[in-house]
């Protein structure tokens, strides 16, 4: 609650990881810092929570199940209603191009695997 007694809402942040361990590292981290974290285990569950609940950012992941990272990237700052919510890349991918391919196509970092919480 806020000083004038009106509940202020948590920031919201979706976390598209497919390997549990560390989206639920992830997810423990955020929520005891205050956040409301929502969590697709692939990048279509991601999408589908994205599109019903919103988020104020996205951790994303590049290697997924169907879609890469950077394609769901692509889409998300290609679509109107997504294109502002920074997005951080988190992979195990480290060369240049590939960083710079996820910040040319809009992305506000790029986190390596392994990092520490």
């Amino acid at each position: 609650m806020s000083d004038n007694g009106v509940q202020m809402s948590k920031k919201k942040i979706v976390i598209a990881e497919d390997e549990p361990q560390i989206a639920n590292l992830i997810k423990y981290k955020l929520e005891k810092s205050g956040y409301e974290v929502l969590w697709g285990a692939d990048d279509k569950k991601a999408l589908e929570i994205l599109n019903q609940h919103g988020a104020d950012l996205v951790i994303l992941d590049v290697m997924m199940p169907v879609m890469d990272g950077f394609e769901v990237l692509k889409s998300l700052k290609g679509k109107e209603e997504t294109k502002d919510i920074p997005v951080i890349m988190l992979t195990a991918k480290r060369m240049e191009e590939d960083v710079l391919k996820g910040f040319d196509l809009g992305a506000e970092d790029y986190v390596i695997k392994p990092f520490s919480i």
